[in-house]
């Protein structure tokens, strides 16, 4: 089994996600939480479950689409998968900073 870590960046993306979705219906805020959590947790049991990044030039970036969002994650050397972002699919991803060369 690997581990799963969320970074600095997908935890904030999280937040926001279920901080819009709380000003229509908290219920509905707390039942999109926990189920992004339930597909991210799959990656601990199938961690090539995500296919390659089409929009990178990096075969080590994944991404496991879930509803409207893309999680995308990478694998460290200590069996660790780290989520990089989740996001939303109609936002471009170049303007993601967790796909930023510089960081």
């Amino acid at each position: 089994m690997v581990q799963i870590v969320l970074s600095k960046i997908a935890k904030q993306d999280l937040k926001d996600i279920v901080n819009y979705i709380k000003n229509g219906s908290v219920h509905y805020a707390h039942l999109e939480n926990q189920k992004i959590k339930e597909a991210i947790d799959q990656l601990s049991y199938q961690p090539m479950l995500g296919r390659v990044v089409p929009e990178q030039d990096d075969d080590t970036l994944r991404e496991l689409v879930f509803r409207n969002y893309r999680i995308i994650y990478t694998f460290l050397q200590n069996s660790t998968i780290q989520i990089l972002t989740i996001h939303h699919h109609a936002r471009l991803l170049s303007n993601n900073p967790a796909l930023d060369e510089t960081e």
